[in-house]
């Protein structure tokens, strides 16, 4: 397997004691090339305090410009960059390499594997098809439901019953939680853990009417009960949102039908 290397160009008389050598292994896939997937090793000097996606630019400007990924605001907020880093789900903008290989001697001991998130279809590289997962989002109404008339004023909504629903809001549709679940690589009819997640945000909240309507989606076949309460998508999001906790509470509610 040919390992290209890249030098970090320094400036004259710029420090580059701190670059450290880091061998990144990354799971290619070229539809127009090949039906099989197969790894291809990087190696670039880079400083270790520098992240995953950092190191992704790097290889993509200066070494193979096919490399195909995604990314948007680079800081934890669109979502786009997740990815398996190490065999964990990921976002590579949040990721440093200091903090996944160690370094002796200036030079990482073991490669930085990358690959694409699994349960969801591979277009290129690290690029997955994310239509199935957005429509299981679109599936549980992500959106506030009331009836009557048009209010006069804002829907005034209290300290403790934003608080509610608090954690649920913090989904940034990554899909890191969703193609972390064993339930969605086997089956993705399954909504996954990110469209309960955001279901679960209108259910509990206290200016919604649209709980019941909600509730009877997740109650299908492919719905709540598929979660076999492992644990993978709370370890996998990027924002701490407590996944498992969320959907519990809606079988809950489904139960008791009080929310």
């Amino acid at each position: 397997m040919a390992t290209p290397t890249l030098d970090k160009v320094s400036s004259p008389g710029q420090d580059s004691s701190h670059l450290v050598t880091v061998t990144f292994r990354i799971r290619r896939f070229n539809p127009e090339v090949s039906a099989e997937a197969s790894w291809q090793d990087f190696e670039i000097r880079i400083d270790p305090k520098e992240r995953v996606l950092d190191a992704l630019h790097q290889i993509k400007w200066e070494n193979d410009g096919t490399l195909t990924f995604r990314r948007s605001c680079a800081h934890g907020i669109c979502g786009s960059d997740a990815m398996r880093i190490n065999g964990r789900n990921r976002l590579a903008c949040k990721t440093l390499i200091k903090d996944i290989t160690e370094i002796k001697d200036g030079v990482a001991t073991k490669p930085v594997l990358v690959e694409a998130i699994k349960g969801l279809t591979v277009l290129k590289d690290l690029v997955v098809d994310m239509d199935p997962f957005f429509q299981a989002y679109r599936d549980v109404m992500p959106f506030l439901i009331t009836k009557g008339n048009e209010p006069t004023r804002e829907r005034l909504q209290s300290a403790e019953d934003r608080e509610r629903f608090d954690d649920t809001t913090k989904c940034i549709l990554c899909a890191a939680c969703t193609s972390s679940c064993p339930v969605f690589w086997n089956d993705g009819q399954y909504f996954g853990p990110a469209a309960i997640v955001n279901a679960h945000r209108f259910i509990f909240d206290s200016r919604d009417e649209g709980g019941e309507q909600r509730l009877e989606i997740l109650n299908d076949r492919d719905g709540v009960w598929r979660c076999r309460t492992t644990f993978n998508c709370t370890d996998a999001c990027p924002r701490g949102i407590e996944v498992t906790k969320a959907i519990q509470e809606v079988k809950k509610a489904l139960i008791t039908r009080r929310f």
